[in-house]
């Protein structure tokens, strides 16, 4: 399995140093071991309350701005990594959700980059970076229910053919796609601005593989860097 995601020309255009590290996983037999995930969130953790990585600042500043090109505001709605960097400085700690949750949340930590996780297997279509038209479907929950609700015209969104996978670029998931450890197809994306160096953004995918590959002996990847490649 290889999963081949598209970012939009329009999105490029407007964003023209944005890179993502996209990577596939498939396997038969699922987690085999969690110890590795925990252990890696909590040297996130630890690094995040240091003031680590030194892009960090930066980095937060840049997603905020291409937030705001689309109306989102920077406090009420953060790129997922400022997130969950602010629990880390609010709490000392992340709680442990799911093991792969855990991992790509401790990476999305420790290199202050926004990690998306997904279930491939519910997707339909390959997963798109693209400028909402407004009209797409969002499955999410309001006060405990499931709803379905529309991104704004003009938001940057993440999407398959049956509707929105994640909101406002990196900030909420849907319900759909949704990953747990559970799952035997796997899909990755990594999404980083011009200040954090793309051998950053590539050691933290090969960090990522390695830990996955520990997890699940059986896995098998593939990666693809993307975006304008100059």
């Amino acid at each position: 399995m290889k999963v081949e995601p598209i970012i939009s020309e329009e999105v490029l255009n407007r964003f023209p140093h944005f890179k993502a590290l996209s990577i596939s996983l498939e396997t038969e037999t699922g987690v085999r071991e969690t110890s590795y995930s925990q252990a890696i969130l909590k040297e996130a953790c630890a690094l995040a309350l240091k003031g680590e990585p030194k892009w960090v600042e930066e980095h937060f500043l840049e997603w905020a701005a291409a937030f705001q090109t689309f109306g989102a505001k920077a406090k009420k709605t953060p790129c997922s990594a400022e997130a969950l960097r602010k629990r880390v400085l609010k709490d000392g700690f992340m709680p442990s959700i799911d093991p792969v949750v855990d991992l790509y949340n401790a990476i999305s930590i420790k290199y202050a980059v926004p990690v998306g996780g997904e279930n491939f297997e519910a997707y339909v279509g390959a997963p798109t970076l693209k400028i909402a038209d407004g009209s797409e479907i969002f499955d999410t929950f309001k006060d405990g229910e499931k709803i379905e609700e529309h991104p704004e015209a003009g938001e940057i969104v993440w999407s398959d053919e049956k509707g929105v996978t994640c909101r406002r670029w990196n900030w909420r998931q849907g319900i759909r796609t949704r990953l747990s450890s559970g799952a035997r197809k796997m899909w990755f994306i990594l999404e980083s601005m011009p200040s954090m160096p793309e051998g950053k953004l590539l050691e933290a995918g090969e960090e990522m593989i390695y830990i996955l590959k520990k997890m699940m002996p059986d896995a098998q990847t593939e990666s693809k860097l993307m975006g304008n490649l100059f």
